[in-house]
């Protein structure tokens, strides 16, 4: 019996993944996997997901099947109409033709979304979030993203802006971000600086047992070894992880008194840490938000994890070809 195919690519900051997604919906595989390196520029990571989906249609796709469209997750702001990403600093993008460049040298018809909007649309249709009327997803790592999904739709907002958590402001005098404005979110709770504060503290004179852990070369430490110096029980990695935790609680705070959602959904690697940071995150929503708002919502962990960005984006190409949402004839959570 022959299939219908989605591809999905996920353009992150730290990896570029890509899978195939059967056009009903359902696992990602063939999966692909390696490292962004953005310092070759946007034409070598187009060159490298092209090359990707190729590979994972020739392994995938059998004899009578169709590979009917692409999604793409891009980080940063996206011009969905034309296909641009407009601005990605963790990726040094500006006024990039993505979209352009995919199509030059791909079979298949491309559509384009911001990664996290993938990812929470992921969530929305076949993760932890199915079922739910409105979820927002936050995801957390090189930078720190977010979306909404009301109904099955994702709320894009006037220049396919809205749902950008990473950049509110959480404290108006606080650290630089790579945005170039001070206080964001993703300048106290993103990977790289989980990493940074601890680096910072040690630099201080703080003892961790951080520094054992990368041989004394503090730049090596990164917040997965910040993960692994508070299963170790290191007082330090446990202090700045709570802090990261607590600063995405104001966040999700913030949320859920804004928009009153049914589900949030934290994704993306900080979620590693598990009891460690969600208790404080949780701790800090309940301290925060209202207090019937926070009780009717659901906060959750990722249901897909490491594909949920795959999925999503070919959940968009779904939707592009009127095959998924609220405007199709197709059947949805």
């Amino acid at each position: 019996m022959s299939r219908e195919w989605l591809i999905g690519i996920d353009i992150g900051g730290t990896n570029l993944v890509v899978g195939l997604v059967p056009a009903e919906g359902g696992e990602a595989v063939g999966l692909r996997n390696r490292a962004t390196d953005s310092a070759r520029g946007g034409d070598a990571i187009v060159t490298d997901v092209v090359r990707m989906a190729r590979e994972a249609v020739r392994d995938v796709v059998g004899p009578g099947d169709r590979v009917l469209a692409a999604g793409v997750g891009s980080p940063g702001a996206v011009d969905r109409m034309t296909g641009v990403v407009t601005q990605s600093p963790n990726l040094r993008w500006t006024d990039f033709p993505l979209r352009e460049r995919i199509e030059a040298l791909a079979d298949w018809p491309v559509y384009l979304d911001n990664d996290a909007n993938c990812a929470t649309f992921a969530e929305w249709w076949l993760g932890a979030g199915r079922g739910s009327t409105s979820l927002f997803g936050i995801t957390v790592g090189t930078g720190i993203g977010g979306a909404y999904v009301v109904d099955g739709r994702i709320v894009h907002g006037v220049t396919d802006g809205a749902g950008e958590i990473g950049h509110t402001t959480v404290n108006f005098v606080g650290r630089r971000c790579a945005c170039g404005n001070y206080g964001c979110l993703e300048a106290y709770a993103s990977g790289p600086n989980i990493a940074a504060m601890a680096r910072e503290g040690i630099q201080a004179g703080t003892n961790s047992a951080l520094t054992a852990l990368v041989d004394g070369n503090l730049e090596a430490i990164s917040a997965a070894t910040v993960y692994e110096a508070v299963l170790q029980g290191d007082p330090f990695a446990t202090h700045v992880l709570t802090e990261a935790a607590r600063f995405l609680g104001v966040g999700i705070a913030n949320v859920i008194n804004l928009l009153n959602p049914e589900v949030v959904v934290v994704m993306g690697g900080v979620t590693q840490a598990g009891d460690h940071l969600f208790e404080p995150l949780r701790a800090e929503v309940r301290r925060r938000a209202f207090r019937v708002a926070a009780s009717a919502c659901r906060l959750v962990g990722a249901g897909l994890r490491e594909t949920a960005g795959v999925v999503g984006a070919a959940g968009i190409a779904a939707v592009g070809l009127g095959r998924l949402g609220p405007d199709s004839n197709a059947s949805t959570p």
